[in-house]
């Protein structure tokens, strides 16, 4: 059997290098739309298939699944990563320094490894199922913070989102209570800033599995409460969620979303 402990090395190797990409395609990539307000890149998936060669170089049975249209299925035990090459991208484009490589290893649904990567502030976040979350020699910690009056809270639109979109009245709703509100454009740095202290709480309802994988195992490893909507245990399929950082803090997010 092979340890998480190489699992983990190469994921994370496959981050940088994929971030590396990134930055190399910064300002010289066409734009095309997978849909309304969703834009993919050239550095998609570029980043993509670095990724891939470097995963299934070291892994060949394993199965993929990746944003840009790519599904291999697993030969090896159930092994699946679960990447997005560039969780960000309408940032990434316009050049706002807040987008990130995610990449997770899972088998048979359990969440193995994880790693987010954030290659313009050259942060490495990363976590082993039972062995904490880490930003680089860093252990992480989730903040503690048990009164939504006192939390800052993350949270995600769907693209192309209208006011009556369940997540904008969510927010509306969650706006009265919590100290402050973020919206990063990218759901797997809202969960490393969760996993890190920096936020407090994080719920979405629009993510996919790619979004939001290695940062839910980061999360979960800092000590924080992960759900799926309704307070049962988390399932990365479908992924929508409540993630806080006490039992406290969850119950009163989740008393406040589930008026709609």
């Amino acid at each position: 059997m092979i340890p998480l402990a190489e699992f983990d090395a190469v994921c994370q190797r496959a981050a940088r290098l994929a971030g590396q990409v990134l930055l190399d395609w910064a300002g010289r990539f066409q734009i095309r739309e997978k849909g309304p307000a969703d834009l993919v890149t050239e550095a998609d998936l570029a980043s993509q298939e670095v990724i891939r060669e470097t995963l299934l170089g070291a892994f060949p049975g394993h199965g993929f699944l990746a944003e840009e249209n790519l599904s291999i299925a697993s030969q090896d035990d159930d092994y699946r990563w679960i990447v997005d090459p560039l969780d960000g991208t309408t940032n990434y484009v316009h050049g706002i320094p807040q987008y990130s490589v995610s990449i997770a290893l899972e088998q048979s649904g359990k969440l193995l490894v994880g790693t987010v990567y954030d290659p313009v502030a050259d942060e490495c976040f990363s976590a082993v199922a039972g062995g904490g979350a880490w930003l680089g020699q860093k252990r992480l910690h989730v903040s503690g913070q048990q009164a939504l009056s006192h939390a800052v809270v993350a949270m995600s639109f769907p693209p192309g989102a209208r006011r009556d979109t369940p997540e904008v009245l969510e927010c509306l709703e969650v706006l009265e209570h919590a100290q402050s509100m973020r919206r990063f454009g990218s759901s797997a740095l809202n969960l490393c800033y969760l996993a890190a202290g920096r936020f407090d709480a994080y719920w979405s309802g629009s993510t996919r599995i790619w979004d939001i994988a290695a940062g839910v195992l980061l999360v979960q490893e800092a000590g924080g409460l992960v759900t799926d909507r309704h307070g049962d245990p988390f399932a990365i399929d479908p992924p929508h969620f409540i993630a806080a950082a006490t039992p406290q803090l969850h119950a009163e997010l989740a008393k406040l979303l589930r008026r709609h």
